[in-house]
């Protein structure tokens, strides 16, 4: 009898243990087949056509690429605004799609791995640096993934370092800006994200991690069974963080708009001033932009004889974080982070513009 039940305690073990792997195996595959389809069908596709396009990259909005509704001058700014969220939605719309889906997929995953966090704040780091170089969305896309990282458990410096690598030292857009602007301007574009990214223990020190997340249970019964409930987790995922990032992702979108409509570019001062400087870091800041926009729209004032100092400025600021990922970390993980993140950006775009103004004898 009591061998009968050892038996049948053993064959529920191996069935679990079975049906664990079959809901990996399922998770994994999801996951690679979203970030698959992703890179190769459209983002690096994407990127390698602007990178080819070199100096004639151009813009067709004022906060995107693609304008799905014109933007002139002379209409209400009310008009104005309503348009340039809508294109602003427009120009993300596969990014930010590929962000929540790509997050959802990671949040299905992960908890049912060994988690991965080193006692070292500089080791979780580097981990999310190296999980952030090949994403290829920008610091608005890759917030949904940052938050889906934090709620599956991992460390808060890894969260950061994945938000600042994915957008900052794509090797795409580190191309495009070595190709399009003087060595200097572009080391020191490099030299930002390397910047924050060794400041990302001191912004995530005493942030408390995510309260443990339940992994999936395993369910016996072969394939059916296993695959119908991992796939089950993955549409509840998905819905959590959609409801969670949508609506923010909308009032980002507004408030860029907002900004942007009442700041141009064409009003950027001639003159250099430390004062103008801030003023361009907090907007650049603030922004919420697609992938190389920073760079593309960096050229483009560049070539209009923007000074340098405020191109420098711009370009380590503008794609770097926005009102966006504050929203999301705020929510995520603590208010005071985020603040910190966007304070930290900020204050290196600040160094970078005023690096530059002493280096032309401008300031």
């Amino acid at each position: 009898m009591t061998s009968d039940a050892g038996s049948a305690h053993l064959a529920s073990l191996a069935s679990a243990r079975r049906g664990l792997l079959v809901q990996v195996f399922v998770a994994l595959i999801l996951t690679i087949s979203i970030g698959s389809y992703f890179w190769v069908d459209s983002r690096y596709p994407a990127l390698l056509k602007k990178l080819h396009s070199g100096k004639a990259v151009r813009l067709s909005g004022t906060l995107s690429f693609d304008a799905l509704m014109p933007v002139a001058p002379q209409m209400p700014l009310t008009t104005r605004i309503g348009h340039t969220t809508v294109n602003w939605m427009w120009t993300n719309r596969i990014g930010m799609t590929f962000g929540i889906c790509f997050g959802a997929a990671m949040l299905t995953l992960l908890p049912m791995l060994p988690r991965i966090r080193f006692n070292s704040a500089a080791a979780n780091t580097f981990l999310g640096t190296v999980t952030g170089l090949p994403l290829g969305v920008c610091a608005n896309c890759v917030a949904p993934i940052g938050r889906s990282l934090f709620n599956a458990g991992a460390s808060p410096s890894t969260v950061l370092a994945a938000m600042i690598s994915s957008p900052m030292l794509n090797v795409v857009v580190l191309a495009m800006v070595f190709t399009l602007f003087p060595l200097g301007i572009a080391l020191v574009r490099l030299a930002v994200p390397l910047a924050l990214l060794a400041l990302v223990p001191l912004l995530a020190r005493q942030t408390s991690p995510a309260a443990e997340v339940p992994s999936l249970l395993p369910v016996a019964g072969g394939w059916v069974r296993p695959t119908a409930g991992t796939l089950k987790q993955y549409f509840k995922n998905l819905a959590r963080l959609g409801a969670a990032t949508i609506p923010l992702m909308l009032l980002a979108a507004l408030l860029g708009a907002l900004v942007a409509e009442l700041i141009p570019a064409p009003d950027i001062p001639a003159k250099v001033s430390l004062l103008g400087i801030v003023l361009v870091a907090l907007v650049g800041t603030f922004l919420p932009v697609p992938m190389a926009f920073d760079v593309a729209a960096s050229f483009v004032l560049m070539v209009r004889g923007v000074p340098m100092p405020y191109v420098a400025t711009l370009l380590c600021t503008l794609g770097a974080f926005s009102v966006y990922p504050l929203l999301i970390l705020g929510r995520t993980i603590s208010w005071r982070t985020a603040v910190k993140l966007f304070a930290a950006v900020m204050l290196l775009g600040i160094a970078a513009g005023a690096a530059t103004a002493f280096a032309q004898h401008s300031l």
